[in-house]
C-alpha cells in the first residue's frame, strides 16, 4: 500500500469518527420529568423538554439533567432556642419540586444547600416567639409559618415548596424528665378522679337499688294485706251468709259463746279478764236445753232470772266449774227471791 493510500484511509476513518461523534453530540434524548439547559457559545439557548432533541455540535453545549419530579430532603438536627431560654434539636423534612428549571440552574448554584439554610434561620425565627410547650404543642402552626416563608424566598430559585414537615423535637434531659414527672402526676391525678366518680356513681345506683327495693316491699305489703283483707271479709261474709241460711238453734249459738271465752285470755300482755254478763243467759240456755226447766217459767221474777253481773276474774286462773242446773254455778247458792 502506498503512502497516499495509506493518507487517505486515516483521513477518512478521522471523518467518520468526526461525524459520528457529531451526530451523537446533536440528538439528545430527555427522559419524562427532566430537563435540560442549552448553552450556545457560553450563553443560555433553550430547555431541552422530554423527548427527542437536536442540537448544534460544538457550538451547543448541553447541561446535566434537572429532575422536575416532587424531592424529599431531611436536614439534620438545628439546635433552636425557645422564648424561655431551652435549648431544642429540631429535625425538618422538605418536599419541594422544580418548576423552573432554567432558575434553578443559573439563579443560585446549589438549591438544596440553600433551602437548608434558610430553613434552619426561618426555624430559628418562629422558634424564638414560642415557650417550650407552644414548640410541643404547635407543630401545625410551626409547619405553616416554615412553608410561607421558604416557598417565598425560594421562588425565584424557580423551586416551589410544597410541604414542610417537622419530625423530631427533642428538648434537654432535665426537662425530658420533668415533663415525664409531670405526665404521671396528671394521669394519677385523673385516675384519682375517676375512681372517685365511679365509687359516687356506685354509691348513687346502690342508693337507688335500695329505694326503688324498699318501695317494692311496700308495695308488695300493702297489696298483701289488702289481699288478706278481701280474704278475711270474704270469709266473714260467707260464714255470715252460711250462719244465716242455716238459721241456727240459739243453744247452740251459746255453747259456741262459752267455746269462745278463754280464747279472751290467750294475749301475752292480758293480766285480767272480764266475764260478762252474758255468760249466765247462755249457761242458763244450756242448761234449760239439758234439764227442760225453761219450758214452763217462773210467774214470779226472782233475780235469778236477772243476768249476772260481770266479773273480773286473772288471767290464766281456770274457769269456776258451773252447775248445768237453774243456770246457777256449781259450790254458790242461789240470791233469794225478792220482792218486785
Amino acid at each position: 500500500m502506498t503512502d497516499i493510500a495509506i493518507a487517505l484511509l486515516v483521513v477518512a476513518v478521522a471523518v467518520l469518527a468526526v461525524v459520528t461523534t457529531a451526530v451523537m453530540r446533536s440528538v439528545w434524548i430527555v427522559p419524562q420529568a427532566r430537563a435540560r439547559n442549552v448553552e450556545r457559545l457560553g450563553r443560555y439557548h433553550r430547555t431541552l423538554e422530554p423527548g427527542i432533541s437536536f442540537v448544534l455540535p460544538f457550538v451547543d453545549r448541553v447541561k446535566s439533567l434537572i429532575d422536575l419530579r416532587e424531592q424529599v430532603v431531611s436536614f439534620r438536627k438545628q439546635p433552636v432556642i425557645t422564648e424561655d431560654n431551652v435549648v431544642v434539636h429540631i429535625d425538618t423534612v422538605l418536599f419541594f419540586q422544580v418548576t423552573d428549571p432554567r432558575a434553578a440552574d443559573y439563579e443560585i448554584v446549589d438549591y438544596i444547600k440553600a433551602i437548608e439554610q434558610l430553613t434552619a434561620t426561618t426555624l430559628r425565627n418562629v422558634i424564638g416567639t414560642l415557650d417550650l410547650e407552644a414548640t410541643l404543642t404547635s407543630r401545625d402552626r410551626i409547619n405553616t409559618a416554615l412553608r410561607g416563608v421558604l416557598d417565598d424566598a425560594s421562588g425565584k430559585w424557580g423551586i416551589r415548596v410544597t410541604r414542610v414537615e417537622i419530625k423530631a423535637i427533642e428538648p434537654p434531659a432535665s426537662i425530658k424528665d420533668a415533663m415525664e414527672k409531670q405526665m404521671r402526676a396528671e394521669r394519677g391525678k385523673r385516675a384519682a378522679i375517676l375512681t372517685a366518680e365511679g365509687a359516687r356513681a356506685s354509691q348513687i345506683l346502690t342508693a337507688e337499688g335500695e329505694k326503688q327495693s324498699a318501695i317494692l316491699k311496700a308495695e308488695g305489703a300493702q297489696q298483701a294485706a289488702v289481699l288478706e283483707a278481701d280474704g278475711q271479709a270474704r270469709a266473714i261474709e260467707r260464714v255470715f251468709a252460711s250462719i244465716h241460711a242455716a238459721d241456727p238453734d240459739p243453744k247452740l249459738l251459746a255453747y259456741q259463746y262459752l267455746q269462745t271465752l278463754p280464747k279472751l285470755a290467750e294475749g301475752q300482755g292480758s293480766t285480767f279478764w272480764v266475764i260478762p254478763s252474758e255468760v249466765t243467759t247462755a249457761l242458763q240456755a244450756i242448761s234449760q236445753a239439758f234439764g227442760g226447766t225453761a219450758d214452763k217459767p217462773d210467774p214470779k221474777p226472782s233475780t235469778k232470772d236477772a243476768p249476772e253481773p260481770s266479773r273480773e276474774i286473772p288471767a290464766g286462773d281456770p274457769l269456776p266449774p258451773y252447775q248445768l242446773t237453774q243456770g246457777t254455778p256449781n259450790n254458790q247458792e242461789a240470791p233469794a227471791d225478792t220482792a218486785p
